[in-house]
C-alpha cells in the first residue's frame, strides 16, 4: 500500500471515529465545543469557529484560539469572543458558504480576489494582534441537506509550526465531518425539546396534584432549579443534577390523597388532622414506587424523605442526619427557602437576610447543615432561579392560610 493510500485510510479510521465519538454527546453547548476541536486537530488548525443556523442569520456560536490561549490563558481567551449574528447573504464568508453549500478554501484571507461576492473581516485580527491567513469553511448539511451552519477553521499549521494553506485533498473529509456534526447537533437539539417537554410534563402533573393552591406552578420550578443548583454545589456529577431538576418537583404529589377539608382547612389542624396531612409523603412514594425510571426512582425518594429532620424528630419515619437521604435533605433546604422568601396572600415575603439566617438557625435541628451552607454559599444562581421564575403579581383578597404538611 502506498503512503498516500495508508494516509488517506488512516485520515478516514480517524474521521469514523470522530462520527462516533460525536454521537455520544448529547449536550448541545459541549457537542460544539467538541466539533470545533476535533475539527482543528483533523486538520491542524490553531483556530476555528462555528456558527449556527437560526432562520435567515448565522449565530456565531463557538470559537477557539490556540494562540490566543496560550497568550491570554483560557478565560482571557473567552472574553475576546462576544456572541453576534450575521445575515444569510453571500457578502461574508460564512455566508457565502451557507446559501451556496460550497466549501471555501482561502490560503490567504487578505488576499482575496476584488470580484469575490464576499470579503473578510479584518478588525478581530486588529484587535487582538492576530494574523489569519489560510482558511477553510464548510457547510454543516443535515441528512435532508439543509444548512445547519457553517464550520470555519483557521490557520493550518505545519510540524514546524509555519501557517500553510489547509490540503484541498482533505476539503471533502472535512466537510464529511462538517455533515456529522450536523446530524450530532440535530439529534442533540431533538434530545433537548424531548427533555424540555417532558420537564414541562412533570411541573403539570406536580401542579395537578397541588391543583387548588394558585401559588404551585412557579413554586414548583423554583424549588426544582434550587434543589438541582444545590445539588451540583454538593459535588453531584451532571447525570445526577438533571435527575434532580426532574425529580424534585413531585416531592408534594401525594398531596393529591388528601382530603380538602385538610387540605384547604384555614386556620391550624388539629392533632389528628396534622397527622392526617402527614401522610402525602408515604401517599407520594406509593404513587411512585416501583418504577424502573431512574427519574421516578429519586422522586419516590425525594416525596418520602423531604419532611424527615437533622435532629430525628420529622417525618414519616424519624431519620435522622445522614440516614436521610441526601436529595430529600436538599429539596427540604429548597422547598423551605422558597416559602419563606415568597410572597402570598395570606403573609408577605421575608427578606433574604431573615430567611438565610432562619435557615441557619436551624441548620443541625431541621437542616443538614451542610446543605444550608452550600445553599447559603450559591445564592447569587438562587436569585436568578427566583427572579427567573416570579411570581405573577395578582390582585386578590386575603385569605387565611391554608393548612400546611
Amino acid at each position: 500500500m502506498s503512503k498516500e493510500m495508508e494516509s488517506f485510510r488512516e485520515q478516514v479510521l480517524k474521521l469514523t471515529q470522530v462520527g462516533i465519538a460525536l454521537t455520544a454527546v448529547h449536550d448541545l453547548d459541549q457537542l460544539l465545543e467538541m466539533i470545533v476541536r476535533e475539527a482543528r486537530a483533523f486538520t491542524c488548525a490553531d483556530a476555528g469557529s462555528l456558527y449556527l443556523r437560526e432562520g435567515d442569520s448565522l449565530r456565531f456560536a463557538v470559537s477557539q484560539n490556540e494562540t490566543l490561549s496560550r497568550r491570554l490563558g483560557p478565560d482571557g481567551e473567552d472574553r475576546l469572543f462576544s456572541p453576534f449574528t450575521l445575515p444569510i447573504t453571500e457578502h461574508s464568508i460564512a455566508g457565502y458558504v451557507a446559501v451556496t453549500r460550497k466549501n471555501l478554501n482561502l490560503p490567504d484571507a487578505y488576499a482575496i480576489p476584488r470580484e469575490a461576492p464576499y470579503g473578510f473581516n479584518t478588525s478581530f485580527d486588529e484587535r487582538n494582534d492576530y494574523r489569519t491567513r489560510s482558511m477553510l469553511t464548510v457547510p454543516m448539511l443535515d441528512h435532508r441537506g439543509q444548512v445547519l451552519g457553517v464550520l470555519q477553521l483557521i490557520n493550518a499549521t505545519a510540524p514546524d509550526g509555519e501557517v500553510v494553506p489547509f490540503e484541498r485533498a482533505r476539503e471533502d473529509l472535512v466537510r464529511s465531518l462538517a455533515s456529522q456534526a450536523a446530524v450530532a447537533v440535530h439529534n442533540a437539539r431533538l434530545t433537548a425539546e424531548i427533555k424540555r417537554i417532558h420537564l414541562d410534563t412533570i411541573y403539570r402533573l406536580a401542579m395537578a396534584a397541588e391543583y387548588k393552591d394558585k401559588d404551585t406552578a412557579q413554586h414548583i420550578r423554583r424549588v426544582s432549579n434550587y434543589s438541582a443548583a444545590l445539588a451540583r454545589r454538593l459535588g453531584w456529577g451532571a447525570a445526577d443534577v438533571e435527575l434532580m431538576l426532574y425529580a424534585s418537583p413531585m416531592h408534594d404529589v401525594g398531596k393529591i390523597g388528601i382530603a380538602d377539608a385538610i387540605l384547604l382547612k384555614p386556620g391550624r389542624l388539629t392533632p389528628e388532622e396534622r397527622e392526617a396531612m402527614q401522610h402525602h409523603t408515604t401517599i407520594g412514594a406509593r404513587i411512585l414506587a416501583g418504577s424502573e425510571s431512574p427519574v421516578l426512582q429519586m422522586s419516590e425518594l425525594v416525596a418520602y424523605s423531604h419532611h424527615e429532620k437533622w435532629d430525628g424528630t420529622g417525618y414519616p419515619r424519624g431519620l435522622a442526619g445522614k440516614a436521610i437521604p441526601q436529595a430529600g435533605r436538599i429539596v427540604a433546604v429548597a422547598d423551605v427557602f422558597d416559602a419563606l422568601i415568597s410572597k402570598r396572600v395570606y403573609k408577605g415575603a421575608l427578606g433574604v437576610e431573615e430567611t438565610l439566617e432562619i435557615l441557619r438557625k436551624d441548620a443541625g435541628t431541621h437542616f443538614d447543615p451542610e446543605a444550608v451552607e452550600a445553599f447559603a454559599a450559591n445564592m447569587d444562581e438562587n436569585l436568578a432561579i427566583r427572579e427567573r421564575y416570579r411570581d405573577e403579581e395578582k390582585a386578590a383578597p386575603a385569605q387565611p392560610a391554608p393548612a400546611s404538611g
